[in-house]
């Protein structure tokens, strides 16, 4: 990495965005999170939105008054809260990103904001690519910033063996740049959060 280190390691939340039942966005994101780990500027876990079990968003209050009513909501909450930057593994579905996803993200409003936001998308000719650029234009409107590198990932199921899966050069270099980029971004947005500019 070129940047120079934090005071102390940003915390790097990678996000599985696909719930179903023989996914292989799991994989996936244990592979990244597995990567970024190696990155001395993060400390990288995984949160799996099948695991973390959000229903469609159930709170009386709008997002943005954080007057929150329901304990996964206020798990969730402090999950995002100290989070300083997020991989958001998605496949695509119908041209679009996992309707979970899009629940997750509308539960929290100020957690999400000054954090940058990757993509880590699988799928089949079109490796997800549009459920990124759609991505994009949510996370943007909660006042994250978007980086511009991804990992994408074509006909990914011919690189998942025994679930587990096998990445080439490409994805391990374009692995690389998404940290890299991670990297500088959360550091700027951390002193920017702390009233640093």
């Amino acid at each position: 990495m070129t940047a120079e280190p934090s005071v102390a390691p940003m915390t790097l939340t990678t996000v599985v965005a696909s719930t179903r039942p023989g996914r292989v966005g799991r994989s996936v994101a244990d592979w990244f999170t597995t990567r970024a780990a190696e990155c001395e500027h993060f400390d990288s876990h995984t949160v799996d939105l099948r695991e973390l079990d959000l229903p469609f968003f159930d709170e009386p209050h709008p997002p943005a008054l954080r007057q929150y009513t329901r304990d996964h909501t206020r798990q969730w909450s402090r999950i995002v809260e100290a989070s300083d930057a997020f991989v958001f593994v998605t496949p695509e579905y119908n041209g679009g990103f996992p309707a979970p996803l899009k629940n997750a993200w509308d539960y929290l409003v100020v957690e999400w904001q000054h954090k940058p936001a990757a993509f880590v998308s699988y799928g089949g000719v079109s490796a997800g690519t549009r459920a990124v650029q759609m991505g994009k234009q949510v996370v943007a409107n909660l006042r994250m910033l978007p980086i511009g590198p991804t990992v994408s990932i074509p006909f990914v199921g011919e690189l998942v063996e025994d679930g587990v899966f096998r990445p080439g050069k490409i994805h391990e270099a374009a692995a690389e740049q998404v940290l890299d980029e991670l990297v500088r971004t959360a550091q700027v947005m951390r002193r920017l959060r702390a009233g640093a500019y």
